[in-house]
């Protein structure tokens, strides 16, 4: 009985946060109330404060749910033949990564990170966002340095710059199509530009 009742209260926590997603991504965070999310997933107003604090719980519990860090992606990639090979794994890393932003509850959350979320009470959208900027960045770089260090860096890059150049590019991309995610796949189109990127970055002998 005990089993039961966790995964039912599992599965209502999860679908609180469906309906989040989708109030959020509509009306935006800070003109949603938990009324509305409440109304959304079928439930009372108290089933919601029974699993959150509050909004931004139900906020962070979102982003939390969709978000995988730069370096789990690069763990994703796990290929033994791969471990001599920084760049290339950053390149794998880069298309997974794409392939999973495409993924349509990754991209709403995402969406509602920069788009449709305001400061509110105890949500800081840009401090959630350099958080992840910089954790992305750190991975990056430690690859870089890898690469740098097996002389597989283009000379003219250090490790820092070419780290600036990925994430700005992979920045770029993302916001881009989110705008218009129906004008070009991110997956393909993203994935090409990426693969010309490490073409450029990788030493000349190493190509």
């Amino acid at each position: 009985m005990a089993r039961r009742t966790k995964a039912e209260a599992s599965a209502t926590r999860e679908a609180l946060l469906d309906a989040a997603e989708k109030t959020f991504f509509d009306n935006g965070v800070a003109r949603t109330s938990l009324n509305q999310i409440a109304c959304q997933a079928g439930m009372t107003r108290g089933a919601v404060y029974w699993h959150f604090k509050n909004k931004a719980a139900i906020f962070h519990a979102l982003l939390e749910r969709v978000r995988m860090p730069f370096e789990a992606l690069i763990e994703e990639v796990n290929e033994p033949a791969l471990l001599d090979s920084p760049l290339e794994t950053l390149r794998l890393a880069c298309h997974r990564g794409l392939a999973r932003l495409e993924q349509p509850q990754i991209s709403r959350v995402h969406s509602i990170l920069l788009h449709r979320c305001e400061f509110f009470s105890d949500i800081n959208p840009l401090e959630m966002q350099n958080r992840m900027a910089q954790e992305c960045h750190d991975e990056l770089y430690a690859q870089f340095c890898k690469a740098h260090d097996q002389h597989l860096l283009n000379p003219s890059l250090s490790p820092e710059t070419a780290t600036h150049l990925l994430q700005s590019t992979l920045g770029g991309l993302f916001h881009d199509w989110l705008r218009e995610p129906d004008q070009f796949s991110l997956s393909e189109e993203g994935g090409a530009l990426i693969d010309t990127l490490f073409e450029l970055m990788s030493q000349p002998s190493s190509r």
